[in-house]
């Protein structure tokens, strides 16, 4: 089956919430497109041990574009560095613009602190604001409050555009699907293609959306785990370069953007989380977070000027490093030690967005917008053309 998905209609304005089943739909590595690095038991972010993704899926209507109807393309995406103990025990974390065309609040006290406290959430760039001001909401709802009485909050809200395929000043998004996506994340197989935050997004010329890889380091290097999740909206068809092959000008396709040929612009951002239980502190994040510009760079991004190429990076280890009253004991890689990690930075980068193409569909939207997925038989076609094409099982 090509993609199956379970639909849980819901109370949200007859809106559907489709999450599609990771185990459904085959991944990069089930075609047999080669990747370099050694990938964790679900080669997704969620082989680092705490970290949960929840998504919410907003799909409804078709045809002419009404603002404030529909079609609507779109959701929410959020990632829990400790889970449920997100809230109160923060994360070492760095971030860094690539390009910065794009939004990611929250930044200036990473930057900071040295800190992500609480959730990483991901939406369409006009919904940042609600996304933000709900996450707030359900902090104060789960958290404790400081002696004081009050809790702070400077939420991590990110976004790409998907104003082709949905009716973003429709203004969809509601605190509701920001709960939603915050109450059923979870452990395990991570939810790709074109569900949550990446649900209306296009990348290099086809279907984009979210994808997630991981990578294990030897026992040699620490065995520790680095795991990434993007939510990609960039690129051209033109630049696309998957295992080594400009599989974009292999494979013609109707063009997503009528108004310019996709070989022409870089359209679109791209959001990328990283998350390792490596012991790093928030120096070596940002070294980390910088090397996800070479993971896309091996697919053939130019990061583009329209382009919002953002990312973050944070580490699980060291927990309760920010709790107050005491002086941390921390621990630390030597920054000698840190090229495998930056080795699976790269790698699990380059491979969480061809994840993200390969689970995407064919998808219709604002104005009968049509942009179609990467088509997996001309991909394997082409990828043996050039002997670059791995066994499967």
């Amino acid at each position: 089956m090509r993609h199956a998905v379970r639909s849980l209609c819901t109370a949200f304005v007859g809106t559907c919430l489709l999450a599609a089943w990771a185990a459904a739909a085959p991944r990069a590595r089930d075609l047999g497109v080669p990747f370099d690095g050694t990938p964790g038991p679900l080669n997704a972010i969620t082989d680092v041990a705490g970290v949960l993704v929840g998504h919410t899926t907003l799909i409804s209507g078709s045809g002419k574009l009404k603002v404030g109807q529909g079609p609507i393309r779109t959701g929410v995406t959020a990632v829990l560095p400790r889970g449920r103990d997100s809230l109160l025990d923060p994360v070492f974390a760095a971030w860094f613009s690539q390009n910065g065309n794009g939004e990611m609040t929250g930044t200036a006290w990473i930057e900071e602190s040295g800190f992500l406290e609480g959730p990483v959430m991901i939406t369409n760039t006009h919904s940042v604001g609600v996304v933000r001001d709900a996450t707030i909401q359900w902090r104060v709802a789960h958290g404790t409050a400081d002696a004081a009485g009050y809790f702070w909050s400077l939420p991590v809200v990110a976004e790409t555009w998907d104003g082709w395929l949905n009716d973003v000043n429709g203004f969809h998004v509601k605190p509701e699907h920001v709960f939603h996506a915050l109450d059923t994340a979870h452990a395990g197989a991570v939810e790709e293609g074109s569900v949550g935050g990446g649900t209306g997004m296009i990348c290099n010329g086809y279907k984009g959306g979210i994808g997630t890889a991981s990578r294990r380091l030897d026992g040699k290097d620490g065995g520790y785990t680095v795991g990434v999740l993007v939510q990609c909206n960039y690129g051209t068809r033109d630049n696309l370069r998957i295992a080594g092959i400009n599989v974009g000008r292999e494979i013609p396709a109707p063009e997503p953007y009528v108004f310019i040929p996709s070989d022409l612009a870089e359209h679109g951002s791209i959001i990328v989380v990283v998350a390792t239980d490596a012991p790093l502190l928030a120096h070596q994040l940002k070294r980390l977070a910088r090397r996800v510009t070479l993971g896309l760079g091996r697919n053939g991004s130019i990061s583009g000027n329209e382009s919002g190429d953002i990312f973050i990076a944070f580490s699980t280890a060291n927990p309760g490093a920010a709790t107050e009253g005491h002086v941390a004991d921390l621990k630390m890689l030597p920054n000698d030690s840190l090229d495998p990690v930056f080795r699976a930075t790269v790698e699990a980068t380059e491979e969480a967005v061809v994840n993200a193409m390969v689970a995407a569909h064919d998808m219709v939207g604002v104005d009968d917008h049509r942009v179609i997925a990467l088509p997996h038989e001309q991909l394997q076609a082409v990828l043996k053309k050039y002997n670059r094409l791995a066994n499967v099982n």
